[in-house]
């Protein structure tokens, strides 16, 4: 039986366009080749990570350029490369795409989509453990080859966000919600074996660490791996960032739905050897950086990663802001039956989202599964000052955070 073959590529963390396109090139030559993936006239949807607006150099969104070099080998084989995209929930696409210069390749003649401003489509979920169909678009639906196109990051629940956790982009919000509540990383793993994505290239010229997906620590390693197993491909990538493989739950569930081999005795990695270019990132645990020395925050162990991730992230805006000292003395908690100490005063507390018991909830709580951030530190600030809207907006087709 034949080792799925996942590719590592070296590249300047500035390449020229021409540098870049025979880098991916390679990247994908090494791991099989299109010849046999896409035939002329089919519709190819190359899949980038644009979860929100952001600036070219942080590490957290999927460079252009990677995503012009694959769309440019698509058109080698006379088939037609669409670059879709829906950004996170109640983020506009069109303004996250505009921050690191997607609008741009439409000015060069490439197609460069809007998902969520796309006619709708459902696809269904054979066997689906969490999921029996995703509310989806056309598009997707349609498309022959799906290509994803992740950034090699670190992420605040799912440890790392890659070639897996990427299609997430491919459902609608509701859905994205839905995912959060009922299960991501088995969710994911329904995803993938509905979409059925023919190769993955992960961009690595500028990866992130710390508290991702968005807030993390740009970290350059000018690499481009890439692989048909998207399995294998994360794999790969979580041992260049030094995790074990069974860290990354979404790889864990896809492999044991035989959607590819986390083994490393079953993949065959060519080019730069791992060895060779791993480094150890830091964990989104680790990351300091938002830090109040009177603040708590308490998560039940059932809490979904929707409610974790909005609370993360709500304290990120807040520090943007300059406003962390509103969190002091209070008690934020989420989940279902969270354990609050004796010495917390309930006037303190502070319950995000509707899995926290109705008991727990007090005078300030925060609905939503999971609440749009700045409702959450709106609450927190308790009117004292303006909350500031960072990630979110209300600009795009579905609101709310997710």
């Amino acid at each position: 039986m034949s080792k799925s073959k996942v590719s590592i590529v070296k590249t300047a963390i500035e390449p020229e366009y021409e540098v870049l396109r025979e880098a991916v090139r390679q990247a994908i030559d090494w791991c099989g080749g299109l010849d046999d993936l896409i035939e002329a006239g089919d519709l190819v949807l190359i899949k980038p990570n644009v979860l929100a607006a952001a600036t070219p150099d942080c590490g957290a969104l999927t460079s252009p350029g990677v995503c012009r070099a694959i769309a440019d080998l698509v058109k080698e084989r006379q088939a037609r490369p669409v670059i879709a995209e829906s950004s996170a929930v109640g983020v506009d696409t069109e303004v996250a795409y505009a921050s690191v210069g997607f609008d741009a390749l439409r000015d060069m003649g490439y197609e460069v989509v809007d998902l969520k401003r796309e006619p709708r489509a459902s696809i269904p979920v054979p066997g689906g453990e969490v999921m029996d169909e995703f509310s989806t678009w056309q598009l997707v639906k349609d498309a022959d080859v799906i290509i994803s196109v992740p950034v090699l990051k670190t992420h605040d629940q799912a440890e790392m966000t890659l070639s897996l956790k990427n299609l997430k982009g491919l459902i609608s919000d509701k859905d994205k919600k839905e995912l959060h509540k009922r299960g991501i990383f088995k969710g994911v793993a329904d995803l993938v074996s509905a979409v059925k994505p023919k190769l993955t290239v992960i961009d690595g010229i500028i990866g992130q660490e710390g508290l991702g997906p968005l807030y993390g620590i740009p970290v350059k390693m000018g690499l481009l791996l890439a692989s048909r197993d998207l399995v294998a491909a994360d794999t790969v990538a979580s041992l260049i960032a030094e995790f074990q493989p069974e860290e990354l739950g979404m790889t864990v569930f896809a492999a044991r739905r035989g959607l590819g081999v986390m083994d490393v005795n079953e993949i065959e990695v060519v080019g730069e050897p791992i060895e060779s270019v791993k480094r150890r990132f830091v964990r989104s645990s680790e990351d300091t950086r938002v830090s109040v020395g009177d603040f708590r925050l308490l998560h039940a162990s059932g809490t979904c990663t929707g409610c974790r991730n909005t609370v993360l992230s709500a304290m990120f805006d807040m520090k943007n802001a300059d406003q962390l000292e509103y969190l002091s003395g209070l008690t934020v908690i989420t989940g279902p039956g969270v354990g609050i100490p004796p010495e917390v005063p309930p006037e303190s507390i502070i319950a995000v989202g509707i899995c926290v018991p109705e008991n727990q909830r007090g005078n300030r709580f925060v609905t939503g599964c999971p609440p749009n951030n700045v409702a959450v530190v709106q609450e927190i600030l308790g009117g004292r000052v303006q909350a500031v809207r960072t990630y979110a907006t209300d600009g795009g087709p579905e609101e709310g955070k997710g």
